[in-house]
């Protein structure tokens, strides 16, 4: 997909305050730990038709309003995947902003995960 010039901006603008994390390393944390959360940002849609079994959705439209009731603890490790790894940068920027501690956006996202033997639920 080829993004808007001016979306580029704002995600490498929110990627210089956020933390990325690669695939291998982040399939090792939420293996090892299961107080990682892994959140998938995507639209509806994308979820509804495949998404990592471990995963929850709070979509990048509602992650402002809704990730306080969902995730209450503002020091919880989270890992955020959207589809290629823009989409997760702005949430995790937002995340910081609302005093979340430990965010890491997912390189690559959702297609670097369906390169690897993360176990995913398809629809």
């Amino acid at each position: 997909m080829e993004h808007a010039p001016e979306f580029l901006k704002l995600v490498d603008d929110a990627k210089s305050r956020t933390k990325e994390i690669s695939v291998e390393d982040a399939k090792k944390r939420v293996e090892e730990d299961r107080t990682v959360i892994l959140i998938d940002v995507r639209e509806d849609t994308e979820w509804q038709m495949s998404h990592a079994r471990s995963a929850v959705h709070i979509g990048k439209g509602v992650l402002e309003r809704d990730i306080e009731k969902r995730i209450p603890n503002k020091d919880a490790e989270i890992i955020m995947y959207c589809g290629g790894g823009f989409r997760s940068a702005l949430t995790c920027d937002a995340a910081q902003k609302m005093g979340y501690t430990n965010v890491k956006s997912l390189e690559g996202g959702f297609k670097a995960m369906l390169k690897t033997d993360w176990d995913m639920v398809k629809y």
